[in-house]
């Protein structure tokens, strides 16, 4: 039997892939908290400058009074007036940190597996977490946000693949959709957390903290059976199934579990080097468009997301409930994701692109409407509005990604994705200042930028109800699709006579 074959008989979504999905779902809030540490541990409270000799920066934080009682980087080390770059660095140094390790975690669990390179970022992304609350100087503490960056882009990667790997391909949407969730959850708790705990060290600590809980509780993970399956370890792949199909107490169904070679699996230990890989990704006749297809609709998810966001955030107001609206604008989106997308008549790519549509719609309504149109039709409301939908589309192009790659070249594909996103985040900071050419034209840039995406992503083909492929073989024989979709549906109709009789 193939490896969907095997997924229906051991169970596509049993208690003990239950188990493991919560696991890796509930680990978003630790990743949100490191991923948004920044917007409280580095809050720039207000202070008074005395009159006095300000010569130099010495004799300036002599004269220095803080007014608000808040506790963070900047009061601990003066990071006020020329030195107030180094709170947006410290941001910019994490990101970049994720940027590159989507990069290199994605191809290298393709080619070693997902579970060493999971729990290896996972654990110096922990220690440096520490290093982050205790550093001594400033210095420490910005290596230490590039470094818990670099573990969070790869971690993060592998895990969501590793939702997605666990469960049969009927339920990637859905464990995709509760992966970004459980995320937006993860902000709105650090919002509150940090209301609770002010001083930065201590919230730092307790940000970092769960993660020791979530390591130990990984480490009994096993290997992706669909990792092994795709690189030639089918004895392997096998014994994972038949250890799930235990574990999910379907006992009998663990000794039908025979699976045939892949066919264009490759060994890791005896080809390693001649596997598919990175390079792939723009060799090869599908991929090759199709990853610049997915590249640009990251991109632009990106630009447009923390477009909108800096509009909304330009609103006054207590900066704990911002970082909780920050994540709870975005729940809505994912109920409409899992509505829409399963469905047949709207499916992964129209969805997609109706979503990156609407949203740059919503940029184009928001610099046409003043801020002063009225108490819910404004600006701000359009923007967040704007904000609701880019995360919706945010949520599906994971999904969509995740079923448009095979299985031997996905984490590159989505580190790949992934880097180009983290270009769009950088790079929205620096549209505002478009304004200096005219009032709208960044607003310009986020619509052109939605829409363009949305219609480059009607290119992308259709997966919903389509066989994942798991070699690079399989993705260029449509024979094989056609012959998979039969053996699916047969395979099901034995299970439901099967049922039937007993």
């Amino acid at each position: 039997m193939d490896l969907e074959e095997a997924f229906q008989l051991v169970g596509e979504f049993g208690s003990y892939q239950k188990q493991m999905v919560l696991v890796l779902v509930l680990l978003q809030v630790y990743m949100a908290c490191q991923s948004m540490l920044i917007v409280l541990i580095g809050a720039i409270p207000e202070y008074h400058i005395e009159q006095g000799d300000h010569s130099n920066y010495e004799e300036l934080i002599k004269h220095v009074t803080f007014t608000e009682d808040v506790n963070s980087i900047v009061t601990e080390w003066f990071l006020l007036k020329q030195q107030a770059y180094k709170v947006s660095l410290a941001g910019s140094l994490f990101f970049a940190g994720v940027l590159i390790g989507n990069v290199f975690f994605g191809p290298l669990s393709d080619k070693i597996g997902r579970k060493p390179v999971f729990l290896t970022a996972l654990f110096f992304e922990v220690v440096f977490g520490y290093a982050t609350a205790f550093a001594p100087s400033y210095e420490v503490f910005a290596l230490s946000r590039l470094l818990v960056g670099l573990m969070n882009g790869g971690m993060s990667l592998v895990c969501f693949v590793l939702t997605q790997e666990y469960v049969g391909k009927a339920y990637w949407a859905m464990t995709g959709t509760l992966t970004n969730m459980t995320f937006a959850v993860g902000i709105a708790l650090f919002g509150a957390l940090g209301y609770y705990i002010r001083p930065w060290r201590t919230l730092a600590t307790a940000a970092n903290s769960p993660g020791v809980l979530f390591f130990l509780l990984c480490v009994t993970l096993p290997e992706s059976p669909r990792w092994l399956y795709s690189r030639g370890y089918t004895e392997k792949a096998e014994e994972v199934l038949q250890y799930i199909a235990v574990r999910n107490g379907n006992s009998n169904a663990a000794a039908k579990v025979k699976l045939r070679m892949c066919p264009g699996s490759v060994k890791t230990g005896n080809q390693g080097n001649n596997g598919p890989g990175f390079l792939d990704l723009f060799t090869h006749t599908v991929l090759r468009w199709r990853t610049v297809v997915l590249m640009y609709v990251w991109y632009s998810c990106s630009l447009v997301y923390y477009g909108l966001t800096m509009n909304a955030s330009e609103e006054s107001g207590n900066r704990y409930f911002s970082v909780a609206m920050y994540g709870l604008v975005e729940l809505p989106a994912y109920p409409l994701c899992i509505y829409f997308i399963n469905k047949q008549w709207a499916g992964r790519r129209k969805t997609m692109a109706s979503f990156l549509g609407l949203a740059g719609l919503s940029c184009l309504c928001t610099m046409l409407v003043p801020v002063t149109a009225g108490p819910v039709f404004n600006a701000t409301s359009l923007a967040l509005l704007g904000k609701l939908l880019v995360s919706a589309a945010f949520n599906i192009v994971y999904v969509y990604t995740t079923e448009l790659y095979p299985t031997v070249v996905r984490n590159a594909g989505l580190g790949v994705c992934s880097m180009s996103c983290r270009v769009g985040g950088i790079l929205a900071p620096f549209v505002p200042s478009m304004r200096d050419l005219h009032t709208s034209m960044p607003f310009l840039v986020f619509c052109l930028s939605g829409i363009s995406a949305g219609c480059l992503g009607l290119l992308l083909p259709e997966t919903l109800n389509k066989p994942i492929s798991e070699t690079l073989e399989e993705l260029s024989n449509p024979a094989y699709h056609r012959i998979v979709e039969t053996k699916t549906h047969l395979f099901e109709e034995d299970q439901s006579k099967t049922n039937h009789n007993q």
